[in-house]
């Protein structure tokens, strides 16, 4: 869902300054500056963007230049200094945030070919060696219509980074604005996606979301293309991904992710609703059972989550209920998936080739299994993909 916005300039002379409070807090808005002037002041360990102790969180294309929501870099790291230097690809301005370990995101904005220090001995978190070991160093992109290019990585002299394995478990979000963080404080970083993925805890995850983007593979309120078919190249559908790539975007290597989602959650719908998009129902299911069929060719034993769409709320009596859209049909969708006429035949899609290939056998199909808690103590889970329907939020629907 895509929202339009007014920006709406006032001259006051008497007030010097105000202050935002966000849930009681002082919320940041002048964040400091770590742009280096002179990096030739520095004796710095350089490393180039593609070392090997380097690990990308989220699409970032062969450049190295990060698109969607909320894609990172990781990488662990001796002494108490780090700068990364950013390409001719970086968008001037980019909000970032960053952290040692498990400590609070510090937010600044970043500079094209600008070298930016951001730990130093004053860092909170710099130095300790519990719980975490050895001092784990995160960037995140907060801003989701922008991003980076990283050039170089630079460490104190004579320290060196080192490579942080991922953790045990993935979850992938697809999605539009909803999932993107549009309009919220720190956009990709405020994001109910960043929030369940974080949340979970010694968790991966990876958010391939943008504002306004349809399921169906149409234009929608800007975007060129829909995630039926996007969500199979690196980039997504912002000008400058055009500016980059043209028409020839960079398809998505999937072969060569760090981790496989072992859970894929999708949340798509609320722009193809929109009867200013034209999505028909019959349009919507198609794409969507594409893109599924997508998902369970390359994530083969992903568990996927279909939401229900959210289109605001009504009051109903003394609560709220919640507007929905095309309901019976994404119920249609995950029957049809669970589903012999599926699971004999099971059909994956390739949205680089627009081509459906049917499975040889139905042993190769994604199957439902019980839900963790129908599991019998004691017994473990079968890996297996399974579809289930997930309401965004709790409501009270009329009789």
């Amino acid at each position: 869902m895509i929202l339009k916005t007014w920006a709406l300039t006032l001259t006051l002379g008497h007030i010097a300054g105000g202050t935002i409070l966000q849930n009681g807090q002082v919320r940041e808005t002048d964040f400091p500056n770590t742009k280096i002037n002179d990096l030739a002041t520095y004796d710095f360990k350089t490393y180039d963007a593609d070392a090997t102790e380097l690990s990308y969180k989220g699409r970032w294309d062969s450049k190295k230049v990060s698109y969607w929501s909320a894609p990172g870099l990781v990488f662990g790291f001796s002494g108490d200094t780090v700068a990364i230097s950013f390409g001719e690809n970086t968008v001037n301005g980019t909000l970032i945030g960053y952290r040692v370990s498990g400590m609070d995101w510090i937010f600044t904005n970043v500079t094209v070919g600008g070298t930016h220090l951001l730990v130093t001995p004053e860092t909170p978190g710099v130095g300790e060696t519990y719980p975490v070991n050895p001092q784990r160093f995160e960037m995140r992109v907060s801003n989701w219509g922008y991003g980076v290019q990283i050039d170089k990585v630079h460490v104190g002299a004579g320290e060196s980074l080192i490579k942080i394995p991922p953790y045990n478990r993935t979850i992938e979000f697809i999605g539009d604005s909803l999932s993107a963080g549009d309009f919220q404080s720190y956009e990709s970083l405020s994001s109910f996606a960043y929030g369940v993925g974080e949340g979970l805890g010694e968790t991966e995850y990876d958010v391939i979301a943008f504002p306004g983007i349809c399921v169906a593979d149409q234009e929608c309120w800007g975007n060129s293309r829909g995630q039926v078919h996007q969500w199979f190249y690196s980039s997504d559908t912002s000008w400058r991904a055009t500016e980059i790539w043209g028409d020839n975007p960079e398809p998505w290597n999937f072969e060569k992710m760090e981790t496989t989602p072992d859970i894929v959650v999708i949340n798509l719908g609320t722009n193809d609703n929109n009867v200013a998009n034209n999505v028909s129902a019959e349009a919507y299911v198609d794409a969507y059972k594409k893109l599924i069929q997508g998902v369970h060719g390359k994530y083969p034993s992903a568990q996927v989550v279909v939401m229900e769409l959210w289109l605001g709320f009504y009051q109903y009596g003394n609560s709220y209920g919640q507007n929905l859209g095309f309901q019976q049909e994404l119920e249609d969708i995950v029957a049809y998936f669970n589903s012999e006429e599926y699971l004999s035949a099971p059909k994956i899609w390739d949205g680089t080739t627009n081509t459906t290939k049917t499975l040889a056998t139905s042993s190769q199909s994604p199957k439902l299994f019980i839900p963790p808690s129908d599991v019998p103590q004691g017994h473990s889970l079968p890996n297996q993909a399974f579809l289930r329907l997930l309401p965004p939020k709790a409501r009270n629907p009329p009789p």
